[in-house]
């Protein structure tokens, strides 16, 4: 499956554009989230808070597609903290199709009396402000919730992230065994989250659960975490 090509976003300065957007937010939700702030630069990975979050849609562009599930998982690197995990299953604007169905198995009859997005914004904001969200696949997650928060609020929803998929090309990208392979014709290794878990020996999953992606992709991360970085690595060598 080819996924859509994104536009590249300016490196901000993370701390300063949530103050400011904090300021200037007109929904006092948003405002609210945006002046949670996240860690400074410099702080080491060990110190952050974070969260994990996978949502499935119904496609892959947010301009025609929709959320229909999202899982959130808090953690840090020494812990997860199932206890307060959130899911929800959410209600569509457009039909469900046929291969969306196929691929997330929420059916017509899932969202049957399902909240919109805007029903549990109060709540998804609250588990995530003041937390680094860690994705799997940035391009993903953070536009699919920027249109749908911009279409319910009249403002957008931008935030850092870490990005384990991105993570995990880096490293693939840029080794001399990945370079040998693409000289000789090799395909590249995997970075799919349940490939990219495989490779530190994770446990293996079922997939495309909101929830169930979430948790991996925080496992993934911790993993990453220990294998090639460590606990005093910087987050602003890692977010994006």
């Amino acid at each position: 499956m080819r996924l859509p090509r994104r536009r590249k976003l300016p490196a901000p300065g993370w701390p300063e554009y949530l103050a400011k957007r904090a300021e200037l937010a007109r929904d006092p939700l948003l405002a609210r989230c945006f002046a949670a702030g996240t860690s400074a630069p410099d702080t080491p990975i060990a110190e952050v808070p974070m969260v994990a979050l996978d949502m499935e849609t119904t496609g892959l562009d947010e301009r025609r597609h929709a959320i229909v599930s999202i899982g959130l998982v808090p953690f840090t690197l020494g812990r997860i903290r199932l206890s307060e995990r959130r899911y929800w299953v959410l209600r569509p604007p457009r039909p469900l199709s046929a291969k969306s169905v196929t691929f997330h198995h929420i059916t017509h009859s899932d969202i049957v009396g399902a909240p919109d997005l805007d029903d549990i914004l109060e709540e998804l904001l609250e588990a995530i402000a003041g937390r680094l969200v860690v994705v799997h696949y940035r391009h993903i997650e953070r536009p699919f919730l920027d249109a749908a928060v911009k279409t319910r609020r009249g403002e957008g929803l931008m935030f850092p992230v870490i990005d384990t998929m991105s993570l995990e090309a880096r490293r693939h990208r840029q080794s001399l065994l990945a370079r040998f392979k693409r000289w000789i014709g090799r395909p590249p290794a995997s970075i799919r989250l349940y490939d990219s878990r495989e490779r530190y020996g994770l446990p293996v999953y079922s997939g495309h659960h909101a929830l169930v992606d979430a948790l991996a992709t925080a496992e993934l991360l911790q993993a990453q975490v220990a294998t090639h970085f460590g606990p005093e690595t910087p987050v602003g060598e890692l977010w994006s």
